[in-house]
């Protein structure tokens, strides 16, 4: 089930909820898209290991071909695409 709701017909609670979730006030200018998921199927075991095996495989392909770099670039490499994603982030010292 998908809803789309306008921010300026919101009632004051619905919008305090839905600027929390969102960690930002809306603008009356906005919609919002509210769309209901069914509950995921749990996956096997095995299956959860095969995807793990997988994704350890691609990054270790990845990381084969990166030019090496300190840890400290390292450490700010991540914390850029941290910021550049979620602009109040500060890493913990």
């Amino acid at each position: 089930m998908s809803m789309i709701h306008k921010t300026k017909d919101l009632s004051p609670d619905q919008r305090t909820v839905i600027e929390g979730l969102l960690g930002r006030p809306l603008s009356e200018q906005e919609e919002i898209s509210l769309h209901v998921l069914p509950p995921s199927k749990e996956i096997s075991p095995e299956r959860r290991q095969e995807t793990l095996d997988g994704l350890n495989s691609y990054f270790a392909h990845i990381d084969a071909k990166r030019k090496p770099v300190s840890e400290e670039e390292e450490n700010e490499i991540i914390n850029e695409a941290l910021r550049s994603t979620r602009p109040n982030y500060r890493p913990i010292r």
